[in-house]
């Protein structure tokens, strides 16, 4: 057999955190009605968060993400569409692109962009 046709053993991969809020930060961002991202409120507890980035916070459990995102939304747009639309496609985007879990991801609605 020569080393060609042997088969190497799979090494590791990690992901950084900040790769991790990339994503869900542009994937938030490209969900119509989506006008931004708002900064994390000051006073939402840091325990066990990873990876923050201008309106998302996540934590890492156990080969699983839990995210939160901090919006600003268009005017006229219907909320609640919108945040689901944002919860879907974020956790797709993290399940297809890392292979990790996305056991929840979470939308706060902080502010409606009128220009």
């Amino acid at each position: 057999m020569t080393k060609k046709d042997h088969p190497r053993a799979p090494g590791k991969t990690t992901i950084a955190p900040g790769v991790l809020v990339t994503i869900a930060r542009l994937t938030a961002l490209s969900v119509p009605g989506v006008a931004g991202m708002a900064p994390s409120p000051p006073g939402v507890s840091r325990l066990l968060r990873r990876g923050y980035g201008e309106g998302v916070e996540l934590r890492v459990e156990d080969g699983s993400v839990s995210v939160d995102l901090y919006l600003v939304l268009e005017r006229d747009t219907n909320v609640r569409e919108v945040s689901r639309n944002v919860q879907k496609e974020v956790a797709r985007a993290i399940e297809e692109m890392v292979g990790m879990e996305a056991r929840q991801v979470d939308v706060h609605i902080e502010d409606i962009h009128y220009a």
